[in-house]
């Protein structure tokens, strides 16, 4: 099969489900979406689809990328395969002709399809952008939302685009942002006392052809720390060396678990102190390298890793980056941060000006003693269909018109939109949450629809006269 034969199943399978076929949302004024996306990645992609089956089409994704750079995976994931399972499935939302298997044997056969361990990281990029291609999604580049304010009943939203700033009003606004999407990628303390040259961050551009030939230490061990030291090596650095707080590598993947029905569709649905232990567990066991990413450079005579080594002092000495750590004083040209982001809504620009409004865990919810974790209680407490709450119920009643699909979303909503693991079950279940709010909002006019609705059915009757006589 080819992709344009691909293509039209796709638009196929979709008509054989196409029911409801009609528009419910009554239409909206001009200038006014029903549902802004904020994210053109593959959850962005996903929930405006998943919304469009629900036959919301007054939305648009927005995204500050340029067409083809949406998401991490043409700009700084730097592994060669993505870290999931190729079988697992997610934008598809349950269409058959729409899942990655189908993509890739389309594209490059079914032997190949078999053939293939994991899919490649620019090759899913290629499959998302068929996949928005084919469906036709309302997608909006180079658009960078820069402030969102409330507009009486609607959110007025403010972008930066190459042709200058854009402002429009929407109803509904969903941030479909990522792993940073809460907070940012941090430079940590001690590396802020290190000339920001000679400080990069695996979730930043980074000249690798301008380390040829440095020595670099590279800070942490997971998968984006591992995939950058083999980038660096891979483009000439002199010498790469690992330092990692733990004393042992983790070996566990949690995801491998949480790949479950069970995890999946009902972990939101726990009370509080359940989803605290669960996701405090995730967060602190944390994700090891894949085999792929260790393999890349664990023969290579220039890779060293310390284990047991957190940085407790940074400075320069004679033109070279030390490190201090318990095992040792350690020097080098330059260092890469692989510390991952932090969990701060007012670090984004765009909620930063109400970040303080918004309920957290840490408001809500008290752990029990010896329980304590700062990324959990740090994380938005999300109601059902994935809003914010009001910290102070009536001094903000506007939040509960964003709805967070960030990975921060974790804790609330279990394992939702952020991950390709967890698509299958969190998309679904924010895009029902938008219509129940989109529904109970519009209510009176539904009502009033209803009590004017006059269709008749049944056309056809026996003449009157007839039932009179009968009668008689």
């Amino acid at each position: 099969m080819s992709l344009d034969a691909l293509a039209a199943s796709v638009r196929r399978q979709l008509a054989l489900l196409d029911y409801p076929a009609h528009d419910w949302v009554p239409a909206a004024p001009a200038g006014v979406l029903d549902v802004a996306i904020i994210g053109g990645g593959q959850t962005g992609l996903a929930t405006a689809f998943a919304l469009q089956r629900q036959k919301v089409g007054n939305i648009a994704v927005f995204d500050r990328a340029a067409p083809g750079g949406a998401g991490v995976w043409t700009t700084f994931a730097r592994m060669r395969t993505l870290r999931t399972p190729k079988h697992v499935t997610g934008p598809d939302l349950g269409i058959p002709a729409l899942t990655p298997r189908a993509f890739f044997e389309a594209r490059d056969g079914e032997a190949a399809w078999q053939a293939l361990r994991k899919i490649g990281r620019e090759d899913w990029q290629h499959y998302l952008d068929w996949y928005a291609r084919v469906l036709d999604l309302p997608v909006r580049h180079e658009h960078a939302l820069e402030a969102i304010e409330p507009d009486g009943a609607l959110l007025r939203l403010r972008f930066g685009t190459p042709r200058g700033t854009v402002e429009l009003r929407a109803r509904r606004l969903v941030l479909a942002t990522g792993m940073d999407g809460s907070g940012a990628w941090v430079t940590p303390r001690p590396f802020d006392r290190l000339p920001p040259d000679r400080v990069l961050h695996t979730a930043q551009e980074i000249d690798f052809a301008g380390l040829a030939g440095k020595r670099l230490l590279v800070i942490g061990a997971g998968a984006s720390a591992f995939d950058n030291l083999a980038t660096a090596l891979e483009a000439g650095a002199d010498h790469a060396r690992m330092l990692v707080r733990r004393p042992r590598m983790p070996r566990i993947n949690p995801f491998r678990w949480m790949e479950q029905a069970g995890f999946l569709g009902q972990q939101h649905a726990l009370p509080d102190l359940l989803k605290w232990r669960f996701t405090r567990h995730i967060f602190e066991l944390n994700q090891p390298p894949p085999q792929e990413s260790w393999d890349r450079v664990a023969g290579d005579p220039r890779f060293a890793i310390t284990m047991g080594a957190p940085v407790l002092d940074a400075r320069m000495a004679d033109g070279a980056v030390v490190l201090d750590t318990p095992q040792g004083a350690f020097r080098a040209d330059a260092v890469i941060l692989g510390t991952g982001s932090t969990v701060d809504l007012g670090l984004r620009p765009e909620l930063a000006p109400f970040a303080h409004q918004i309920r957290l865990w840490r408001d809500a919810f008290t752990p029990p003693a010896g329980e304590d974790s700062a990324l959990c209680a740090a994380s938005p407490y999300l109601s059902d269909d994935f809003s914010f709450q009001e910290k102070q119920p009536g001094a903000a009643p506007f939040l509960s018109r964003i709805h967070c699909v960030t990975y921060a979303a974790t804790l609330s909503m279990g394992l939702s939109g952020a991950s390709i693991s967890g698509m299958k079950y969190g998309v679904p279940r924010l895009a029902d949450g938008i219509c129940r709010a989109l529904w109970r909002e519009d209510a009176e006019h539904h009502l009033a629809a209803l009590q004017a609705f006059d269709l008749q059915e049944l056309t056809s009757l026996i003449p009157e006269e007839l039932v009179e006589e009968a009668a008689r």
